[in-house]
């Protein structure tokens, strides 16, 4: 498996792992509701129900960001190869690697890191266009870019 193919896999099992925690928070709060009984105390039962409701909505919540997130992978074709930084690019640099797809955080392949970034965000619009040895800057800091996959 090659460089891009890895990293576009762990995206994958980033995204897989936010759906399932957030599946399981909703199918969690919704037996929590059905094992709650009516009690005499009816607005302790209806705190419970309420309290449940905020639980799973916020955790839909998760789970259609995931979703976008694995929707957002889809578009990227991992065997793609670049010569200009693109959605799907491998981009080395003086001053660390980046893998243009999601906002991921850090991944580690063959003893190197690289940050998952979404190409939306202030470095990935900062880079796209460029290519191998072109220079940009991002918080008063230079980066140098080396090699473009």
């Amino acid at each position: 498996m090659n460089l891009k193919e890895e990293l576009y896999r762990q995206c994958l099992n980033y995204v897989q792992t936010r759906m399932d925690a957030a599946q399981q928070g909703i199918n969690e709060a919704q037996q929590a509701s059905k094992d709650d009984t009516k009690s005499s105390a009816g607005d302790k039962y209806e705190t419970g129900r309420a309290m449940m409701q905020q639980e799973t909505d916020r955790n839909m919540a998760q789970l259609n960001e995931a979703n976008k997130l694995k929707v957002a992978l889809n578009t990227i074709n991992p065997t793609a190869k670049h010569t200009v930084i693109e959605t799907g690019s491998v981009v080395k640099t003086n001053n660390g690697n980046f893998y243009i797809a999601i906002s991921a955080g850090t991944f580690t392949v063959d003893n190197e890191n690289y940050f998952a970034i979404s190409p939306a965000s202030p470095v990935g619009i900062k880079l796209k266009g460029l290519k191998a040895g072109d220079e940009f800057n991002v918080n008063g800091k230079g980066y140098k870019i080396i090699n473009v996959l």
